[in-house]
């Protein structure tokens, strides 16, 4: 299904452009600020690594080369295989580093992405003031909206959760073992999982993790813009960022490996929405596609490498923990 999803998004990318306008964006292209470009977006991951050591201080201590080591060995695995394998595979990694359950680090995952999507939400909000920005793009900022209050709801309530003991637990699961089980594994998942958001609670590094987060995905907006500059997109600053949010959000959904596909529709889409030729817009989608892919494609097989355990091992483990959670 992704792969149908991702050659209809090559299709309608490609279809009835000018192929002298598509060349031409590779033209008197400034490499320099390709290079800072790259450079700025390597920054951005970073300080994810910053971020994601905060929330795993009270696991134990990594330093932040091999935090920073975990997320580019998932997003190389993420540029590789569909659906965000990658997620997994930095799990892994530094459970296995920490001597921790897999489980017991996905909390910090989800804490990072609410993170991700307050800021997401707000920089919409504030660009709305800048830029005329289009109904859709209005709308889905409504969406993150409710969802920056559902999680951040849900957040505060695993924190200041009571944990309360069913006595008709026994009860039940004798004498309808079949249906009270599977609730039970839910029951066990859910008390897990809010005693490791307790732990993370609403100390120091929670707000200074959260803080720190607006510069991720300022860091890889300003990358991004960088790019189109180098390519001679003459679209401001503030519209660039905006180009990149459709795209960052569009993207969001799990699909193709790297985005193939969604990632070139959704940025010919953002450039459109502000004039830019189509036939421009699709060369460009191709090449700042490249240029960021082939940068984590390069650093993320050197850190894959580096943690000297083989692909398929990695693979094996997550499979067997996973198989044994459902048992």
């Amino acid at each position: 299904m992704v792969s149908l999803v991702a050659l209809a998004c090559l299709i309608w990318v490609f279809h009835d452009i000018n192929l002298n306008d598509f060349y031409r964006t590779f033209s008197g292209v400034h490499w320099i600020w390709v290079i800072v470009a790259v450079a700025i977006d390597v920054l951005s991951y970073v300080v994810q690594g910053v971020r994601w050591r905060l929330l795993l201080r009270g696991k134990g201590e990594l330093s932040l080369l091999r935090v920073t080591q975990a997320i580019y060995a998932g997003l190389f695995t993420n540029e590789i295989l569909p659906l965000r394998t990658g997620e997994l595979v930095r799990v892994y990694l530094v459970s296995r580093w920490l001597s921790r359950g897999f489980l017991s680090i996905f909390p910090s995952i989800a804490v990072e992405r609410l993170f991700d999507i307050v800021w997401l939400s707000v920089l919409i909000g504030l660009s709305a003031f800048v830029v005329p920005l289009p109904r859709q793009l209005m709308d889905l900022e409504k969406i993150l909206g409710a969802m920056v209050l559902a999680g951040t709801g849900l957040f505060l309530y695993l924190v200041f959760r009571e944990e309360k003991k069913l006595e008709s637990d026994n009860f039940y699961l004798l004498k309808y073992p079949s249906l009270w089980k599977p609730i039970r594994l839910i029951k066990d998942f859910v008390d897990r999982f809010a005693l490791e958001i307790k732990e993370i609670g609403l100390g120091s590094r929670f707000y200074l993790s959260f803080g720190i987060s607006v510069f991720i995905v300022l860091f890889e907006a300003f990358a991004f813009w960088l790019v189109m500059y180098a390519f001679n997109i003459g679209l401001p600053f503030p519209e660039g960022v905006v180009v990149f949010l459709i795209v960052h959000l569009g993207t969001a959904v799990p699909n193709a490996p790297g985005n193939v596909g969604t990632y070139q529709f959704f940025t010919v889409v953002g450039l459109s929405i502000f004039g830019v030729e189509k036939s421009v817009a699709a060369g460009f989608s191709v090449a700042v596609f490249v240029i960021f892919t082939a940068a984590l494609l390069g650093l993320g097989l050197a850190a894959f490498l580096n943690t000297g355990i083989p692909f398929t091992h990695i693979g094996s483990e997550i499979n067997r923990i996973i198989t044994k959670a459902k048992t």
